[in-house]
């Protein structure tokens, strides 16, 4: 049986009050989790990792400049991958008005999990490159945009005459 060891509180070496440390790094902190504290926390870390002889040169002279330029040559586009800026899930996006509500009865009736779950692992990860989202939500509102765009252009969308003078279509409809 475990016995519990009683976490005893520690002095911030920054703001002098008391904390309780996190049991992972308990031996090893410092500071406490304030954000004026983890920043000076970072400043005293580095100041004595620098502090020591052979780190005082770590990121100067030709032969750091060829291994990092090695580095960069194993790692191409290392610095471009990552969310695009402006997709960042706390961002808030600007919601869209459908033009057409009344095609809604095919889609509501399903839940997302199970609507996202029927799609193939091809159309889906191929809207998530697209779209350059990965979350359920953003996938499940892209294939029903796309779904209502495709029937739209093969002329089987709501509202859209099927048959008579289309003067302006360039190509014959699809039957269902």
């Amino acid at each position: 049986m475990k016995r519990s060891r009683r976490r005893r509180r520690r002095k911030c070496l920054h703001c002098q009050t008391l904390y309780i440390p996190d049991p992972r790094t308990q031996q090893r902190q410092k500071h406490c989790s304030a954000p004026e504290c983890k920043r000076a926390s970072k400043a005293w870390r580095q100041r004595r990792w620098l502090s020591k002889p052979q780190n005082r040169d770590y990121f100067r002279g030709p032969h750091h400049v060829s291994r990092t330029q090695a580095w960069r040559r194993a790692h191409p586009g290392y610095w471009r991958r990552g969310p695009k800026a402006g997709n960042a899930l706390q961002d808030g996006c600007a919601s869209q008005v459908s033009a057409d509500h009344s095609d809604k009865d095919g889609f509501s009736s399903i839940a997302l999990q199970d609507d996202f779950l029927m799609q193939p692992s091809l159309v889906v990860g191929l809207i998530a490159q697209l779209t350059g989202s990965a979350l359920q939500d953003d996938i499940a509102t892209s294939i029903r945009h796309m779904h209502a765009r495709g029937q739209i252009i093969l002329g089987m969308g709501p509202g859209i005459e099927r048959e008579g003078n289309s003067h302006d279509r360039q190509t014959p409809l699809v039957p269902r």
